[in-house]
């Protein structure tokens, strides 16, 4: 996989999240940040069925894995103004 923010649209809309790219940003925006030592998964906005889906497949460790690492990264990082 070359990039995992070309497949961010898929794994929201896998989600049943918007998967427009504004949306996407909002929701990062409105969800950030995860505090450290919390798993991904864990993290209270998400439904039940959305947290076994990324749990299901963080332990595939495939490509979709890398997605979700980097939506983990951009969900806990809070950019410098």
């Amino acid at each position: 996989m070359d990039n995992p923010n070309d497949k961010m649209p898929e794994l929201f809309a896998q989600l049943g999240l918007d998967n427009e790219p504004d949306a996407i940003r909002q929701f990062i925006r409105d969800h950030r940040p995860v505090p450290d030592g919390m798993r991904l998964y864990d993290a209270p906005f998400w439904s039940v069925g959305q947290a076994a889906l990324i749990k299901e497949k963080l332990q595939q460790d495939d490509d979709w894995s890398i997605v979700i690492d980097t939506l983990n990264v951009q969900l806990r990082h809070i950019p410098i103004l």
